[in-house]
C-alpha cells in the first residue's frame, strides 16, 4: 500500500469490484483500451493485479481518495507483452474523476517507487496515439516522447505512442 497527499494506492477489495466493473464497462473510459469489459473480465483483472502485487511488489492497484474512501480507479506499474524488459506506468480512472490530477498524483507515486525502491533503469508509458489526455499526463510526469509503433493487443493492431522516463530525469 502507498499513500499520497490525496490518495491511497492499495490492492483491490471486494467492495471495489462493482465500481471497477462499471468503470471498465464505460465506453468513454475504454475508448483507447479496447471494447468495454464484462464483470467477469473486470473481476479477473482485479484478482490478477492483487496476485502480481503480492508476488512482485508492484502492480496496477486500486486508487482510493483519502478524504472519503471513494474508489477512483487503478494505477500502477505492470509488465506488458509488447515491451517485456520495461515496466509500464498506467492509470484508469472512472470518468467522473478525470481532470482533478488524480492520475498524475498516483502515477508519480508509482514512479517514485519504481526508481527509488525497485531501482528501475527506466519506465515507459504506452497509449493509443490519439489519446491526448494520457499523453498530457505523461508530459506532466516529466516523461518524454520515446517512439511510435504499431502494437497488437488481443489480435487487434493499434497505433501507439510510447513515452519514457529515466531516474536521472525523475530526480530533476
Amino acid at each position: 500500500m502507498r499513500t499520497t497527499e490525496r490518495l491511497v494506492l492499495r490492492p483491490f477489495r471486494e467492495s471495489d469490484l462493482d465500481p471497477w466493473a462499471a468503470l471498465n464497462a464505460d465506453p468513454d473510459v475504454t475508448q483507447y483500451l479496447g471494447p468495454p469489459l464484462t464483470r467477469a473480465e473486470s473481476d479477473r483483472i482485479a484478482a490478477a493485479v492483487n496476485a502480481s502485487y503480492e508476488q512482485n511488489g508492484y502492480g496496477f492497484l486500486a486508487v482510493e481518495r483519502r478524504a472519503d474512501g471513494a474508489f477512483l480507479g487503478a494505477a500502477g506499474l505492470s509488465r506488458e507483452q509488447w515491451y517485456p524488459d520495461d515496466l509500464e506506468i498506467g492509470w484508469r480512472l472512472a470518468r467522473e474523476y478525470w481532470g482533478h490530477g488524480y492520475a498524475t498524483e498516483a502515477a508519480a507515486s508509482w514512479l517514485d517507487h519504481g526508481f527509488t525502491t525497485l531501482g528501475l533503469p527506466r519506465v515507459i508509458a504506452v497509449t493509443d496515439t490519439p489519446n491526448v489526455r494520457s499523453i498530457a499526463v505523461m508530459r506532466r510526469l516529466g516523461m518524454t516522447f520515446d517512439h511510435e509503433a504499431v502494437l497488437t493487443e488481443d489480435g487487434v493492431p493499434f497505433d501507439a505512442t510510447i513515452y519514457s522516463l529515466k531516474p536521472e530525469a525523475w530526480r530533476r
